[in-house]
């Protein structure tokens, strides 16, 4: 280990780095790919995330403008695609298949009611895509978590490295005052606070995005509650 920069201690974070053991560059390379991969994650999400609450937004307003079922799904199929507009859409598409033409009929026509049995696949069907919009919007979002437990391990790992070589070397030149010691524990620490540096954003991210995450399937669960109770209120099911 190089505890001197040209005959000199070294007097800044960025010295111990440059000055480091290979297994402590080692880590603190491995952690920057994290922090990068962690940040690249986060602007993702965020921007995902906005422009899911916009196409929402546009769509429940879009919805509220109409009626009748038939004119909702006529309207809301102009809009940019969206998880509710998929999500409307295999409904009505599935409603459709198993009572062909039952979009058409008036509010309060008889006709051939859905059995409970075909009732109770529509609203599998609707939890499925449910799931499958939870799961396309969730990608990605657990590497958060798997790098801010990580992180600090490894942060820990080059710490320990860094100690043991320290005082392997404190043992091979035979002193151990203090000028000695403190550069090769400073060097040691330098990887413990860069695992929390790179563990930290990516841990309130992460409970972040999980927080929005849930919203966003409740309201796609109660979205798909309010397709059923639509059709039932037309008197389609």
């Amino acid at each position: 280990m190089m505890f001197q920069v040209g005959g000199a201690l070294p007097t800044s974070t960025w010295e111990l780095v440059t000055t480091s053991s290979a297994a402590t560059k080692a880590v603190l390379i491995v952690l920057a790919v994290f922090s990068l991969v962690s940040w690249f994650i986060i602007v993702l999400k965020l921007m995902q995330f906005r422009r899911l609450r916009r196409l929402a937004d546009r769509f429940f307003d879009a919805l509220e403008r109409t009626s009748r079922l038939e004119d909702a799904y006529h309207t809301v199929m102009k809009l940019p695609p969206s998880p509710f507009g998929r999500l409307l859409r295999e409904g009505v598409n599935f409603f459709s298949e198993l009572r062909p033409g039952a979009l058409k009929e008036e509010k309060g026509t008889e006709g051939t009611a859905l059995s409970p049995t075909q009732l109770e696949v529509l609203k599998m069907m609707l939890a499925k895509e449910v799931g499958a919009e939870r799961d396309l919007v969730s990608r990605f979002i657990t590497w958060l978590a798997t790098i801010g437990s990580v992180s600090p391990l490894l942060g820990l790992l080059g710490t320990v490295l860094g100690v043991m070589d320290a005082f392997i070397g404190i043992a091979a030149g035979g002193s151990g005052n203090i000028a000695a010691v403190a550069p090769g524990v400073a060097e040691a620490l330098v990887t413990t606070v860069m695992g929390l540096a790179v563990a930290i954003p990516a841990i309130i991210a992460y409970n972040l995005f999980v927080n929005r995450l849930g919203v966003f399937t409740g309201e796609l669960e109660g979205f798909a509650q309010e397709i059923v109770g639509t059709m039932a209120r037309e008197g389609r099911i």
